[in-house]
């Protein structure tokens, strides 16, 4: 076996991913977002368009208007170039999205928010990894797709979309053709979602919390809610609810994940009523179970309320509320797979390499 192979199975996919037919589109007639804007010149103006705009940036609600194009820093701490942690196939994500070979993931440095739990602080908050250039972003795509990913996976983009554009250039030159997944905490600008209208597939905002100073306390950033009510409703407007191909591989739409925290499933109720009331009951959800206190939630008193997991309760609570909305396609674990290993990310991202 090459080191991205996997034994798969359990293969029948859920009625709440497929709605029986409902939520599939066939994999032979579909067609990636980005590469028709890309034949009709779309995606080449919008890259040179966020591009330009990072002289005052406003990528993100934080509004730093500083010029990144010239290497200012500014809340997000990322210049001109991306700074990319780690890129490998990921086969911890949704099993629409994994599926045997794993989901293409791009995890990028630095993040526009500062959540004090947050569990990839190493990544979101010390800014691990290297900066790469257009061409070398371009690149770590195609590696993806050459190694069988089914997908690729931007996770944490808010602050690089005029380089993730800029990179997708290239890319669709160079043939690239998988689904694109927005993997975000959902604190992204109305104008870069405007800008990934057409070119994005998929859409997978991160609905943290609702409560403006919960927002502010363990987020920095009390906007938080209002920012992540906008973008998801103009992302579900771009794309819809989430369909996936004949074999439940996600094609496109939006999923939302809600990562239920202790003692705050007030917020979860309002985030599962907006999204039922606003988006659509059809939407597809992830109500993840897997918080753990990390960062400053561990270390700082002062969050000792959060210092801890969820209890059973709690997570049944979540899932009763998301019920109570009349809510109903909840991600579930069905494709049982074992990876075989993973492709290596080599000193200074310089390129993925497959070591079979």
């Amino acid at each position: 076996m090459r080191p991205f192979d996997c034994i798969v199975n359990g293969d029948a996919t859920p009625f709440e991913l497929n709605g029986g037919g409902r939520f599939t589109l066939s994999r032979q007639d579909f067609v990636p977002a980005y590469v028709k804007a890309f034949e009709e010149g779309v995606l080449h103006e919008r890259a040179q368009q966020a591009i330009e705009a990072l002289r005052s940036c406003r990528v993100c609600p934080r509004d730093c208007e500083i010029d990144r194009f010239n290497n200012k820093i500014g809340v997000c701490k990322s210049g001109r170039l991306a700074r990319v942690a780690s890129a490998f196939p990921h086969f911890g994500e949704e099993d629409c999205l994994r599926g045997w070979n794993g989901s293409g993931t791009i995890f990028f440095g630095w993040c526009n928010l500062r959540c004090v739990f947050c569990q990839n602080f190493e990544t979101s908050q010390f800014g691990e990894g290297a900066e790469v250039t257009a061409c070398e972003l371009a690149q770590i795509m195609l590696d993806l797709q050459r190694i069988g990913c089914h997908n690729i996976n931007f996770v944490t983009p808010e602050h690089v979309v005029p380089q993730i554009l800029e990179a997708l250039v290239i890319a669709v030159e160079r043939g690239l053709r998988l689904p694109l997944v927005y993997n975000t905490s959902a604190y992204d600008s109305l104008e870069s979602i405007h800008w990934m209208n057409g070119v994005v597939d998929i859409y997978m905002p991160d609905f943290k919390l609702w409560d403006p100073e919960h927002c502010r306390k363990y987020l920095v950033a009390s906007d938080y809610a209002d920012a992540a009510r906008a973008v998801t409703a103009a992302m579900h407007a771009q794309v819809g609810e989430l369909k996936v191909d004949e074999n439940g591989l996600a094609l496109r739409g939006v999923l939302v994940r809600h990562l239920v925290m202790p003692g705050l499933l007030d917020d979860t109720r309002e985030i599962m009523n907006w999204i039922a009331d606003n988006l659509s009951r059809d939407t597809y959800v992830n109500v993840m179970d897997q918080y753990y206190p990390a960062h400053k939630a561990e270390t700082e008193p002062r969050f000792a309320e959060i210092n801890r997991g969820i209890s059973d309760n709690e997570f049944c609570g979540a899932l009763e509320l998301a019920r109570a909305a009349r809510l109903w396609r909840f991600d579930t674990r069905w494709r049982h797979v074992i990876p075989h290993g993973a492709p290596v990310w080599l000193p200074r991202m310089q390129k993925l390499e497959n070591t079979a």
